[in-house]
């Protein structure tokens, strides 16, 4: 009898006569009306996949839908599909370079070029005065050597490409000498070493994880070494017993020796951090003043721009690198060229306090932060002003902070706070600290303020309807 019963509800596991077919679902008028929205074949491929789903469900023990809830949830399906995943956010974390939020926010005059160039053509390879062909970079060249005297340049999709086309162009097939403490593990888990494999070059490691020194380099060089190359430990500090020579022995050593320096810069600082109270990040112009022959560096960090790669330094060396067929694979497109442009031209005119939003956050003063709070609290009615620290973040001077103050909520179940408040439109980010919903203003523009303020009162009353009441 037992037996009976398991072959029988075998068999109703794999019942699939109650399955709709898919030409008799698309003649449903909800489909059809998807069909209208979307297209045929997409809204089909859709069908077939839930039906697939269904199907599976039922081998497995579960009930088998019925048509109404087939059709909800291929509707379902296909409004996400709608629904942009990478959408505006306010940044409440007070983590000026949030790496999960997109880094550097553009300034204005950035997001207007890049506006201008996306909307329709441009001359991103055509010389206007003449008629003729260009290359697309002659602008930002002419623009880096104005601001930073410098001999030639590139701009490639990212720094991680930009250090990947550099040693490819200059070392494959050659030794790459780099001391032990510089063997870092850059964002998303790219690895200086796996760089270096990947471009051909053979690895030369010297002294230790603490300890460098001058002759280390030197050995190197004279056993083969071709090329020296210097990273900046842009996200980590060793402390303690350690010893390192400075960047501009270094350079006098291979220049010595005919070999290139390549500075791998990270952060790309064009400003001294030093005079915001933040401990000194290595800038541009101290590095190419140091004798490095190749610079590179992010866009979209202490630059302020649009996520770029840049490789500055003397001709003889960037001619090589422009040359070699990896250049065009992590070529950088007219949007980018655009967003950097303007961005490097507040530089030029010594506008990027007023326009990079990177620095402006920076240079906000504690006393007007905590003034912002204080009107944040009166339109809320709710909440607390607390003393707090705002972080640079993006791997660009760890362990350094800025002082700020924080609009504090205190609640039963913050994450659940957090959870609607990233639900909203725009989502709100806050950060969440010993058990306290945060938002520090430091890295929320001031025209965000009324949205802000109005999102935290929705979401508050929300949170209260939902948990409060049942506590």
């Amino acid at each position: 009898m037992s037996e009976a019963v398991s072959l029988l509800k075998c068999v109703k596991m794999n019942d699939f006569s109650g399955i709709p077919g898919v030409e008799q679902l698309l003649q449903k008028s909800v489909i059809r009306t998807l069909i209208s929205q979307f297209s045929r074949p997409l809204v089909i491929s859709v069908v077939r996949e839930e039906l697939d789903t269904i199907r599976q469900e039922v081998r497995t023990g579960r009930s088998l839908p019925d048509e109404q809830e087939i059709i909800s949830r291929i509707a379902a399906t296909l409004s996400k599909l709608n629904d942009l995943t990478t959408k505006p956010v306010i940044n409440a974390t007070g983590v000026i370079l949030h790496t999960n939020l997109g880094r550097a926010p553009l300034g204005s005059t950035a997001v207007q070029a890049i506006a201008d160039c996306a909307g329709g053509y441009s001359s991103l390879e055509f010389d206007l005065a003449n008629g003729s062909r260009r290359w697309r970079n002659t602008h930002l060249h002419e623009l880096f050597r104005r601001y930073l005297n410098v001999e030639d340049s590139l701009v490639v999709n990212n720094n991680a490409a930009a250090v990947m086309l550099v040693l490819s162009a200059l070392a494959r097939r050659k030794n790459v000498v780099i001391a032990r403490n510089q063997m870092v593990e850059i964002g998303g888990g790219f690895r200086i070493p796996e760089i270096l494999a990947q471009s051909g070059a053979h690895l030369m490691e010297i002294g230790t994880t603490n300890r460098v020194n001058l002759d280390d380099y030197r050995a190197a060089v004279e056993s083969g070494g071709a090329l020296i190359l210097h990273v900046h430990p842009s996200n980590f500090k060793i402390t303690g017993f350690t010893e390192e020579p400075g960047l501009d022995e270094i350079a006098r050593l291979a220049h010595e020796k005919g070999v290139p320096l390549v500075h791998d810069l990270g952060s790309g600082a064009l400003l001294d951090t030093a005079i915001f109270g933040l401990a000194h990040e290595p800038t541009v112009q101290e590095s190419l003043a140091a004798g490095a022959d190749i610079v590179c560096f992010s866009g979209d960090k202490l630059l302020g721009g649009p996520q770029a790669g840049i490789i500055l330094g003397k001709s003889r060396y960037l001619e090589k690198i422009k040359k070699f067929p990896l250049a065009r694979i992590v070529r950088a497109d007219k949007m980018l060229i655009c967003g950097l442009e303007a961005t490097i031209l507040t530089y030029l005119k010594d506008q990027a306090l007023l326009e990079v939003p990177v620095w402006k956050m920076i240079a906000a003063r504690s006393t007007d932060l905590r003034l912002r709070v204080d009107q944040w609290i009166k339109e809320i009615g709710a909440g607390s002003a607390e003393a707090s620290q705002s972080t640079v973040g993006g791997g660009s001077l760890p362990e350094e902070v800025l002082p700020t103050w924080v609009l504090s909520l205190i609640v039963k179940k913050p994450d659940m706070l957090a959870r609607i408040l990233r639900r909203q439109s725009p989502a709100v980010i806050p950060r969440i600290q010993e058990g306290k919903v945060l938002f520090d203003p430091r890295t929320v523009f001031t025209e965000q303020d009324e949205i802000l303020v109005k999102m935290i009162i929705r979401s508050l009353k929300e949170y209260r309807q939902k948990y409060e009441r049942t506590t």
